[in-house]
């Protein structure tokens, strides 16, 4: 494994097509730190200010990790009442929330084992894809603490809020067959297949309409917080912006002429044809 060219971690950007791929990279076992942190907050940016990415793969540099969590090295820095939240938390939340709202789909391609902010991070992508015999937890409670980054909230919504009481409470590792199992996990490959499963599944995503799939994913995000007139006033806006679209008349020609609709260059088709 290469080492980590900075002290602390760091992310690594790449675009594969209109897939944009992040790298945590903090060896051995990439866990987060208040660099990390950082550098993925700007390359979220990258990804979201592009328009030429239409989905985002996250994972993990080496085999051994997608993350194990937090930086315990950084603790004692924590462990006085107020400096946590200002140092750690506030910032962290804020950028864990910039990936999961995201308007375009995200997919966590869990390559090795994804522990309290490392499960985190995945739990804010739309997709997780993983080998059968990947080892996920939230074990903080073992420290003392807890999920602190939306871990009990998104777990408790994907999967329930008793199992995820269960996860929690015990902070016992489950693998991935079983997270399945739970609706925690959405694909199983073949361990050393992993990023390039979800790279596949990204493209898939990527080829699909872009305002129809961010429409469904704020939708589907508001649906357990947000009232039913504001996410029908929410939907309605989405539509009118959706059948006005050059996608929207990509989508309509393909199915009349029984061909594959090309959204990815709808609007440049489009323009062209003026």
């Amino acid at each position: 494994m290469t080492p980590s060219p900075e002290p602390g971690g760091r992310t690594h950007y790449r675009r594969d097509g209109h897939v944009a791929v992040i790298e945590l990279d903090n060896p051995p076992l990439n866990v987060v730190s208040l660099a990390m942190t950082a550098s993925l907050e700007r390359h979220l940016a990258r990804a979201a200010d592009d328009p030429d990415v239409r989905a985002l793969v996250i994972t993990g540099r080496g085999d051994r990790a997608f993350c194990a969590g937090s930086d315990i090295g950084e603790f004692d820095d924590y462990m006085s009442p107020g400096r946590v939240v200002e140092l750690k938390l506030r910032h962290q939340n804020e950028v864990f929330d910039r990936l999961e709202n995201l308007p375009k789909p995200t997919v966590a391609a869990l390559n090795g084992l994804a522990y309290g902010g490392g499960l985190e991070i995945a739990l804010c992508c739309d997709l997780i894809v993983s080998a059968p015999q990947t080892k996920v937890a939230l074990p903080e409670t073992r420290l003392g603490v807890f999920p602190s980054s939306g871990g009990p909230i998104r777990l408790a919504r994907r999967i329930g809020p008793a199992r995820a009481k269960y996860l929690i409470f015990t902070a016992d590792p489950i693998d991935a067959r079983t997270g399945y199992d739970y609706g925690l996990v959405n694909e199983l490959v073949e361990e050393g297949d992993v990023v390039e499963a979800a790279l596949r599944l990204a493209h898939r995503l990527a080829a699909g309409p872009r305002i129809g799939l961010a429409a469904a994913k704020e939708l589907i995000n508001r649906s357990q917080s947000a009232d039913a007139q504001s996410l029908r006033e929410t939907s309605l806006a989405f539509s009118d912006r959706a059948f006005s679209s050059a996608e929207c008349a990509a989508g309509v020609h393909a199915f009349r002429t029984r061909t594959a609709p090309n959204f990815a260059d709808a609007d440049r088709i489009a323009e062209a044809a003026r």
